[in-house]
């Protein structure tokens, strides 16, 4: 009985999981993901399959899935570490019979606070005063308040409500946007319902991005998006690095038309010598650590053990993506 254990915020995290994990029965093999679809296969044919994955955003692909499928030991079952689904594909794991298993309602108050600090970070030029500081300077630039400034959250879910909590801790105005809206929570926070995307980016000083990605919102914030937000105004982005066109947003910041980018996340990771974002003072990145603090990894680390054991051991605790 065998586990592919890839995801490394899972790994290089102290806690209970890791006793859950080794004490589970299972042989364990361990490798450093996010993992090409490539080096996915080879650790398969490697090894002679694994009944079980819990990884992170390592691609999970349909040639991946038959090839697993088809070893030895035939693979039963995905424990994804995280939410987003992104980077399996999940329509031709349902059609193989293999479920997707996933942990929601772990992260959302740490990216909401990562979003948060991403916020401050911008209004305030820390990237400014840090670096200046650093190289010996008393360089000062004035930045903005918080305080009556609108908030755009594209993606009401966990995390973009508890986005709307904390900022209104620092009286701001939120204006929100989903497909499905929750009537109650929004006159509980005083929330104004953006009935288009376009109504959200010309009202808001901030629009902070809490969506999947999918075909639907890849590229969603690109040039012509980018055209219809105020001047000066700040992109966050604590979810996918897809939906956002890099080069366009790079440029945007460069010419003043946004105010900062602050992001946790790059349309591809981890991040290339040459990119686009290399140099762009007004751009705050963070290398994807938005869910990673020791009280979410825990969580999240518990609840994909458990989801993943559990499916194993026949046990019904478990929670699947692709009922």
């Amino acid at each position: 009985m065998r586990v592919l254990l890839t995801t490394t915020s899972y790994q290089d995290t102290p806690g209970e999981h890791h006793h859950v994990i080794e004490n589970s029965g299972y042989e364990i093999v361990r490798a450093r993901g996010p993992l090409p679809e490539v080096e996915m296969i080879k650790l398969v044919k490697e090894y002679g399959g694994f009944d079980g994955l819990l990884n992170g955003d390592d691609e999970i692909t349909a040639k991946f899935i038959d090839i697993a499928l088809e070893a030895p030991t035939p693979l039963k079952v995905i424990s994804k570490y995280g939410i987003g689904l992104d980077s399996i594909d999940v329509a031709y794991a349902t059609n193989k019979g293999l479920p997707v298993l996933f942990t929601p309602g772990v992260n959302h108050t740490t990216v909401a606070e990562h979003a948060i600090g991403l916020i401050i970070g911008l209004a305030k030029h820390f990237w400014i005063h840090m670096n200046a500081c650093k190289h010996g300077e008393w360089k000062r630039v004035t930045g903005h308040e918080l305080m009556g400034k609108t908030v755009g959250i594209v993606g009401m879910g966990r995390i973009g409500r508890a986005l709307t909590e904390r900022a209104q801790a620092f009286s701001m105005n939120v204006i929100g946007y989903d497909h499905r809206w929750d009537d109650a929570f929004a006159r509980e926070y005083c929330v104004k319902h953006a009935k288009t995307i376009d109504e959200l980016l010309k009202e808001s000083d901030i629009v902070s991005l809490h969506v999947f990605l999918s075909d639907e919102t890849r590229g969603l914030i690109n040039r012509e998006s980018i055209k219809k937000m105020k001047d000066g105004a700040y992109l966050i982005n604590t979810a996918r690095g897809g939906l956002i066109v890099e080069d366009d947003v790079a440029e945007a910041c460069r010419s003043g038309k946004l105010g900062g980018y602050g992001t946790d996340v790059l349309n591809e990771e981890p991040m290339r010598a040459e990119h686009p974002f290399t140099g762009v003072d007004n751009i705050l990145m963070t290398p994807h650590v938005g869910s990673r603090t020791q009280e979410s990894v825990e969580r999240q680390a518990m609840r994909a053990t458990k989801n993943l054991l559990n499916y194993l051991a026949g046990v019904e605790d478990y929670i699947q993506a692709n009922n």
